[in-house]
């Protein structure tokens, strides 16, 4: 039942149209495929795997403790170590491989339930004109016009740094974005005559919206997820700089990053390598962001870049 079509993105990033297409043309995999002939996509590809490589596998290579002490503090030349150590005399190389898992799960979980949510009120409110559209794209306005950082500063400052509020606080402030971009891309779907067959036909809203809508929107929705998940990483390496880290002494490039800066012109390792991380984890999702979206509205179709 459902249509292979391409959701054009206007130059202001709103989709202005459809495209119809072969085959499975609008699907996820034809999308992906598309993306990686783009070299920005793949280079953005090769640099997320060696950042996420060093934060899921660097644990079982740090050669100390993230807590441990090792020798005199704001040392970069000491005999054994690597790149020396920080302020509290621990080993910046080790605290460096220990500290990215946290930054990657909290900004990965808090983009998934981001896009879950999103996703189902932009195509609920796309599918559900009327009232309760209006009322939910005000609402959704309402949590725009609020600074993200701020917003989730003060839920941390008032219940405090706990795991699932930081996780909950970024993703409400992924949510409205993407359900934005959802709706904006569904209402162009909706309009076509394969969804007014299968409403004919009897089928359930629940089911049209996961087999007609959803595999229609799913280009807008993979570059939105990119951009999300870079969002998202920027917010929680954020909050760890500002001091709200579910560890105060645990290792985390953030926390890294605040804990060294005073001793930056005589120990600069403590906060150039978790810097160096956080940036090359932002810069590849988003050249991952940019090629999936060229993909998307066809931009070098057919040819390498």
């Amino acid at each position: 039942m459902t249509a292979a079509i391409d959701i054009v993105d206007t130059p202001g990033g709103v989709p202005g149209g459809v495209v119809v297409g072969d085959a499975g043309a609008g699907r996820p995999t034809g999308l992906i495929h598309r993306a990686l002939r783009l070299w920005r996509t793949r280079v953005g590809l090769a640099l997320l795997v060696v950042v996420v490589g060093v934060a899921l596998l660097g644990p079982l290579f740090a050669p100390h403790g993230e807590t441990e002490g090792v020798g005199i503090p704001n040392k970069s030349h000491v005999d054994g170590l690597l790149f020396g150590t920080d302020k509290l005399g621990q080993d910046v190389w080790s605290r460096f491989l220990l500290g990215g898992r946290s930054i990657l799960l909290f900004a990965i979980v808090a983009t998934a339930l981001g896009l879950l949510f999103g996703v189902t009120i932009g195509l609920f409110c796309a599918l559900n004109r009327g009232k309760l559209d209006e009322l939910l794209m005000r609402s959704i306005d309402i949590i725009l016009a609020l600074p993200s950082l701020l917003l989730t500063l003060v839920a941390i400052t008032t219940i405090g740094p706990e795991t699932w509020l930081i996780i909950a606080t970024v993703a409400l402030t992924t949510t409205p974005r993407i359900a934005r971009v959802t709706r904006g891309a569904a209402i162009v779907v909706v309009e076509r005559d394969f969804v007014a067959a299968a409403e004919a036909l009897g089928e359930s809203r629940f089911r049209i919206l996961r087999s007609e809508l959803l595999p229609n929107v799913s280009g807008p929705l993979l570059v939105e997820a990119n951009l999300r998940l870079t969002y998202s990483i920027g917010i929680v390496a954020s909050l760890a700089f500002l001091g709200f880290s579910t560890d105060a002494n645990g290792a985390n490039w953030g926390t890294m990053i605040q804990e060294n800066r005073l001793a930056l012109a005589v120990q600069p390792w403590g906060v150039v390598l978790p810097t160096i991380a956080i940036a090359v984890l932002t810069i590849s999702t988003g050249l991952l962001g940019d090629g999936f979206a060229r993909a998307n509205a066809g931009i070098d179709r057919g040819r390498s870049e």
